[in-house]
C-alpha cells in the first residue's frame, strides 16, 4: 500500500471534502482509508437511480443509519444533491462528507451548488516522487507513467492494456454517457489528433482544419478535457507577454505520460519520443505534487518569437520556478541558454532548474541541472 500525501490533510479537516481527479487515480481508495461510516456509490446504476428520483432518500438514509462520516462516491452524477447536502451540513455541523467526482464539467454544467465555505476542495492524480521518497523508476513512468494500477502492475502486458482501454473507457463513460458532447465521431477525431500534439503549440485554426472540425469545436473540446481532468492547455506566462513578444499559442499536455502512450498505442521509449515523455513526466508530477503537497500552482509556457524558449514557468505558492527539460544528462552550455537568458524578462530573477531523465548533478552558468525527482525536491514538492 502507498501512503497518499494528501491522506493527512484529508483526515485532519474538520471540514466536508470534495476530491475531484482523474478516473483511476484512487480516490475511492484513498477515502475508503479513511473508513467513513456510510458508502453511496453513485457510479453504480441501481443507486444512481434511487437516489435520483427521490430528492429526499438521502435524508432518509442518513436518519436510518445515523453516521458521523458519508463517502458519496462520482457526486457529479448528480449535481443537485449538493443543495440538499449543504443543508444537512447546515442543520448538523459534526457530520462529515466526503465526495468524490472525475468531471469538473459535469457538476458545472449541472449548475452544482460548490458547498463553498463547508466544502474544502482538494485533487488528486497519479502517484508523485515524494510518495515513493524520490525514487519513482524513471524509465517504467516514461513508459507507463503513475497511474496506481498501471505503475504498480507487475506485468508489462497488463500494464499496457489497462492504459490503451482508458481512452476507451473515458470516450464512453465520460463523454458518451455524460452527454458532454453530441457530436462523439468528431470527438473522436479531435482526440486521435491530440495524442499527436501533445507537448507542443497548438494553432487551433490549422489543428481545427486537421482534424475535420470547426474552430469553435476545437476550443470546446479542449475546455472537456480540461473539465473532465484530463488534459491542460498551457499559456504564455502572463507578466511577459508585452515584453517578451512570447507566442500566444497554447501547449497541451495530458494528465499521464502512460496515458499519452496509450492513446497511441506505443510505449516505446525511443530516441524520437523521448523528449515529448520526458515534458510529459515532468508536466505531470509538477501539476500533482503540487496538488499532492496542498500548495497552489500555475504552469505557463514561454518562447518568444525570437526562439528563446523556457519549457515551464511555475507559480508556487508566491515563489517563481523556470524549468527547462532535457532527456538526459548530457547536458553542455547551450543547453541552459534559454534559462539564463529568461531573467531578462523577469523584474524578479525565477529560481531556475534544468531538469533531465538521467543521473548526474551540475552546475552550470549558475543553472543547477538535476535529475528530476531531486529537482522536485529542491522546489519542496
Amino acid at each position: 500500500m502507498i501512503k497518499r500525501l494528501l491522506s493527512k490533510s484529508l483526515k485532519d479537516s474538520k471540514k466536508s471534502i470534495l476530491l475531484l481527479g482523474p478516473r483511476q487515480v484512487g480516490k475511492s481508495t484513498l477515502i475508503k482509508e479513511l473508513r467513513p461510516d456510510l458508502t453511496i456509490n453513485l457510479a453504480l446504476q441501481n443507486v444512481f437511480l434511487d437516489y435520483s428520483s427521490d430528492a429526499g432518500k438521502i435524508i432518509e438514509t442518513i436518519d436510518t443509519y445515523n453516521p458521523k462520516s458519508i463517502f458519496i462516491d462520482e457526486v457529479q452524477r448528480l449535481p443537485s444533491l449538493l443543495n440538499t447536502i449543504q443543508a444537512i451540513v447546515d442543520n448538523d455541523k459534526s457530520l462529515k462528507f466526503y465526495l468524490t467526482g472525475s468531471s469538473a464539467r459535469k457538476l458545472k454544467r449541472g449548475r452544482a451548488n460548490l458547498l463553498p465555505g463547508r466544502v474544502f476542495s482538494y485533487q488528486l492524480g497519479p502517484f508523485v516522487a515524494k510518495e515513493f521518497n524520490y525514487e519513482i523508476d524513471t524509465k517504467k513512468a516514461l513508459r507507463f507513467g503513475t497511474l496506481p494500477d498501471a505503475y504498480l502492475s507487475t506485468h508489462e502486458q497488463e500494464a499496457k492494456k489497462i492504459l490503451v482501454s482508458y481512452t476507451g473507457s473515458y470516450l464512453k463513460e465520460e463523454i458518451q454517457a455524460e452527454a458532454l458532447t453530441r457530436n462523439l465521431e468528431s470527438f473522436s477525431r479531435f482526440i486521435r489528433l491530440v495524442s499527436t500534439q501533445v507537448g507542443q503549440f497548438i494553432d487551433y485554426s490549422k489543428f481545427s482544419k486537421k482534424a475535420k472540425i470547426s474552430r469553435h469545436s476545437c476550443a470546446r473540446y479542449f475546455e472537456v478535457l480540461e473539465d473532465t481532468l484530463i488534459g491542460q492547455r498551457l499559456f504564455p506566462y502572463e507578466p511577459c507577454i508585452e515584453s517578451g513578444d512570447l507566442i500566444k499559442h497554447p501547449k497541451f499536455y495530458l494528465f499521464d505520460p502512460g496515458v499519452y502512450n496509450g492513446m497511441v498505442s506505443n510505449f516505446n521509449v525511443s530516441a524520437d519520443r523521448l523528449g515529448a515523455l520526458a515534458e510529459s513526466l515532468v508536466y505531470s508530477q509538477l501539476v500533482h505534487s503540487a496538488y499532492s503537497n496542498d500548495k497552489s500552482i500555475n504552469l505557463s509556457t514561454f518562447r518568444t518569437r525570437g526562439g528563446l524558449e523556457v519549457d515551464f514557468i511555475a507559480e508556487i505558492e508566491g515563489d517563481v520556478f523556470a524549468i527547462e527539460v532535457k532527456s538526459t544528462d548530457n547536458i553542455i552550455e547551450d543547453d541552459t541558454r534559454g534559462l539564463r537568458q529568461i531573467e531578462n524578462y523577469f523584474s524578479k530573477k525565477p529560481s531556475r532548474f534544468l531538469l533531465h531523465m538521467g543521473t548526474q548533478k551540475k552546475k552550470i552558468n549558475g543553472v543547477w541541472c538535476l535529475p528530476w525527482q531531486q529537482g522536485l525536491r529542491e522546489m519542496g514538492l
